[in-house]
């Protein structure tokens, strides 16, 4: 695990809690492979594991109506964002998100956002939360296209 560090080379900024949320993301790997990336999710053994040899920054959670952790994920945003260029941010949410789409929209820097595959009919809170700040909004089914009718239709991601 890294501490946030100073970067001069535009970077990929990987966004979301451990478990679903981070499976797909990982799932994007033939695409961010290419890239200079950092992620941000928690420090759990699972995503440490799974993001061995890449550079990875806790997050503090638990997030869901935490409003101690938002804002220390809030401060953690402003630091990583300052120190290094980052060239997007990309997530599959959930409420670790949200600083760091806020932050990064405020400071111009696009901001994805990739609707996880098991909310179908309803939005999660997440997305509702991050959906004025986003560059693209993608889903992965054609249904999702009713909560989000300027959403880019991308596939399932797993």
């Amino acid at each position: 695990m890294s501490t946030v560090q100073a970067s001069e080379t535009p970077t990929l900024l990987l966004v979301g809690s451990s478990g679903g949320h981070l499976a797909q993301l990982l799932a994007l790997r033939p695409w961010y492979e290419r890239w200079p990336r950092c992620w941000v999710t928690f420090d759990t053994p699972e995503a440490v594991s799974l993001l061995a040899g890449e550079e990875l920054v806790a997050a503090h959670h638990p997030t869901t109506r935490n409003i101690p952790n938002l804002l220390r994920n809030a401060w953690l945003a402003v630091r990583v964002l300052r120190r290094r260029q980052v060239a997007a941010v990309v997530t599959t949410g959930a409420g670790v998100a949200v600083p760091f789409v806020v932050l990064a929209r405020l400071r111009r820097i696009p901001t994805i956002y990739i609707e996880v595959y098991d909310r179908i009919d309803t939005p999660t809170l997440t997305a509702r939360l991050c959906r004025p700040f986003l560059s693209a909004m993608l889903v992965q089914w054609d249904e999702q296209r009713r909560q989000y009718p300027e959403a880019t239709v991308v596939g399932t991601l797993l």
